[in-house]
């Protein structure tokens, strides 16, 4: 008969029937984790260094080629425009279009355009 309420109450209190030292671990809330704040740590984590740890990586890349311009360098501007570098300042560089000179600040470059070589005759 005692085996019988230990069997019916294995999910809730098996310290019921004179046992009160002794507790059934059936597992409920445990997950293959741990639990759901470890679940979420994992997934931060896994966007940290699939998104945003990337991104960091090529916008430092990006500041580090802005630093090393200078003058005489033909450059791309977030806007389209194509020029080149006539003067470098602390926050700004003077660029040479065909359409004149203009300021625009160093943060609008979004990259190098590469100096043309000789033409490829095989294409």
């Amino acid at each position: 008969m005692n085996n019988l309420i230990m069997l019916a109450d294995a999910g809730g209190n098996a310290g019921a029937a004179g046992d009160a030292g002794a507790a059934v671990n059936t597992g409920a809330g445990q997950t293959l984790f741990g639990g759901p704040w470890v679940m979420m740590l994992i997934m931060i984590a896994l966007f940290y260094f699939m998104f945003l740890r990337p991104q960091n990586r090529k916008e430092r890349e990006r500041r580090k080629m802005i630093e090393e311009l200078r003058a005489g360098a033909k450059v791309i501007f977030a806007g389209g425009i194509i020029g080149t570098i006539a003067e470098a300042n602390e926050k700004t560089f003077i660029v040479e279009t065909t359409d004149g000179r203009m300021e625009i600040v160093r943060s609008a470059v979004q990259g190098v355009v590469p100096a043309e070589g000789p033409a490829d005759p095989a294409k």
